[in-house]
């Protein structure tokens, strides 16, 4: 697999069609083995670029008709429906995705799909915390838990889709004053990657933080010992339900290899894919047909936020907004 950053548009231009560039949100360790795949089984070359996700729309609206992109691959969906209210996504035929993703995964015109699911949760350390002790994530902003909360950055898009869905569900005013209370009770534990977050709390820098469940399953894997656990919170009755959230794809409107960009999709969702997301990264598949993890907490044994996934996007400018008026580092 290529770094498409060393490809001038020219060349790029006169690839052939059994070739694609893909722009990816996601880090390169968690979708290039199913890249890999793809282009094992299909013999499609892809040449990947790798950025956040914010960054990779503004590039591809930057680009307009020059880009060299095909695919378009992020970590959250905001920035999937984003680029779709730019007009930056071609739409997939239905056929191809009907009965394989559900609607709640999917764009409104079908112009970007899911891949793998994914909740944002509280990982905590079991020498210091009773599962019984937080219920709700409001409850990470109660003075009692200063300085033993780890949080990630301003910047992390995990973040700004959760803040997203608490301010969806209620409002300016309250989701303000969760996120003072999380900047006050942080500190200086305030991280760029959510594996800093599952080390700081496994180490006891930390009583508890907010990251996607996947990540504490990995460290898991890798020290099985760690003294840490997953907490799905919100789940009483009257609260928000856990916040879903999904990594997702669409074809980038410009692209010049559309029919081996569909090929690719169509493998991302199939039974073969979608195993590589929940045996590889412990992630949620969302073609029903294919389990996850059976160390995972099964889907149904939770109860998720009712905000719709493609009201990401509108929320994003409001979320980093708020955000900033907090002055979350």
């Amino acid at each position: 697999m290529l770094a498409v950053e060393n490809l001038c548009f020219s060349a790029i231009d006169s690839l052939a069609a059994d070739r694609l560039v893909v722009y990816s949100g996601r880090a390169e360790r968690l979708i290039k083995p199913v890249l890999d795949a793809f282009q094992a089984k299909s013999g499609v070359q892809i040449d990947l670029l790798s950025s956040g996700s914010t960054e990779l729309v503004n590039r591809l609206q930057a680009e307009g008709p020059r880009t060299s992109a095909d695919v378009f691959i992020t970590n959250e969906v905001g920035a999937l429906e984003r680029a779709r209210e730019l007009k930056l996504l071609a739409p997939l035929d239905p056929s191809m995705i009907d009965g394989k993703i559900p609607s709640e995964f999917r764009a409104s015109d079908n112009s970007w799909i899911g891949l793998s699911g994914r909740v944002w949760l509280v990982v905590y350390n079991t020498s210091l915390i009773k599962p019984g002790d937080i219920q709700s994530m409001f409850d990470l902003a109660d003075p009692r838990w200063k300085g033993k909360i780890a949080i990630p950055n301003a910047g992390s898009e995990y973040l700004q889709a959760g803040v997203s869905v608490i301010q969806a569900t209620y409002g300016d005013q309250r989701t303000q004053q969760f996120l003072e209370g999380l900047k006050a009770n942080a500190g200086t534990h305030v991280y760029g990657k959510s594996s800093q977050i599952v080390e700081a709390v496994a180490k006891g820098e930390a009583a508890a933080g907010i990251v996607n469940h996947y990540y504490i399953y990995r460290h898991l894997d890798a020290q099985p010992k760690a003294p840490i656990a997953p907490l799905i919170t919100d789940q009483q009755e009257g609260g928000m339900g856990a916040i879903l959230n999904a990594a997702g794809v669409g074809i980038v409107a410009k692209s010049r290899h559309k029919t081996s960009a569909n090929r690719l999709i169509e493998f991302l969702e199939s039974p073969e894919g979608q195993k590589m997301f929940a045996d590889q990264n412990k992630e949620y598949p969302l073609n029903p047909d294919v389990p996850a993890d059976p160390a995972l907490p099964a889907r149904r044994s939770f109860r998720a936020a009712t905000v719709p996934l493609i009201k990401l996007g509108e929320l994003r400018e409001p979320t980093m907004a708020l955000i900033e008026r907090v002055g979350l580092r």
